[in-house]
């Protein structure tokens, strides 16, 4: 199994060492060229979402892989990775990969200051939860399952081939996400 970890901004290199423990080759997406061989999923880390999507136009890797997404790659979005997938961003903002069935809400939960950890269920799991400047997602599609929530908002889902969350798991000691993510890369 290879997963790919878009190494453009943000805690990419914390994905890699979960990844890695559990025994997954990683490789880290930074042009174009990083894609060109096969891989089995894709994380898309937390850091700021503007800046992302902006490289990703800049480097021509948002076409290749938001079709690599329709067609059925796995993907694992954190934070700022779930604003990239979501097909409507509040306040009018034009979407980025625009794959996922949601609206988000970005800084949801304030500035860097109003950053907080919190244990809650995760797909019926209690887990550690660490939320930077986090997002939560204000309005899913019918076939959007829903795996986590804080404070009655909405910050873990799933959509077929696309998982996204409102945390940051790679700065936890918990890998239940990660385990969860290769089972979906399995299955796919």
């Amino acid at each position: 199994m290879r997963i790919g970890v878009l190494a453009l901004q943000g805690a990419f290199a914390e994905h890699i060492q979960k990844l890695q423990a559990l025994g997954t080759e990683t490789f880290e997406i930074r042009q174009r060229s990083d894609i060109s061989e096969p891989f089995d999923g894709l994380v898309l880390p937390g850091g700021e979402s503007t800046v992302i999507k902006k490289l990703l136009i800049e480097l021509h890797l948002l076409e290749p892989l938001r079709e690599m997404i329709r067609n059925g790659l796995p993907v694992l979005a954190t934070c700022a990775g779930m604003i990239l997938l979501a097909k409507e961003i509040e306040g009018g903002e034009d979407g980025c990969f625009q794959t996922m069935d949601i609206t988000v809400k970005r800084n949801a939960y304030g500035r860097q200051l109003g950053s907080f950890r919190c244990i809650e269920l995760f797909d019926g799991k209690p887990i550690e939860m660490p939320f930077i400047r986090a997002p939560y997602v204000t309005k899913a599609g019918n076939d959007v399952e829903i795996l986590a929530e804080h404070d009655g908002n909405i910050v873990g889902v799933r959509q077929r081939n696309q998982l996204a969350l409102a945390f940051h798991p790679e700065l936890t000691e918990d890998d239940t996400v990660y385990r969860i993510f290769l089972q979906m890369i399995a299955q796919s």
